[in-house]
């Protein structure tokens, strides 16, 4: 299966996936709301960062960067 690193995603895909996973995603802001801003798409990025491997897997996602093939820890946000 071709995983998809989560640092390839525009914000308003990363916003569809956090989305329909529901639950978790109520906190979400409204997507016109963020996706014009600076922060937007590291606030989303941050969310599926917070899934487990598992949960990545399932949605075609994965936290390793294809050309490298190393995390991508800190290339988006700052923990």
């Amino acid at each position: 299966m071709n995983l998809r690193p989560i640092v390839e995603l525009g914000v308003d895909e990363a916003y569809q996936i956090v989305d329909a996973r529901g639950g978790v995603a109520s906190d979400l802001p409204p997507l016109a709301a963020i996706e014009n801003e600076d922060w937007g798409r590291d606030f989303l990025l941050a969310k599926l960062w917070d899934w487990t491997d598992a949960e990545l897997a399932a949605a075609g996602l994965t936290r390793t960067d294809r050309e490298n093939d190393d995390l991508t820890t800190d290339s988006f946000i700052d923990r």
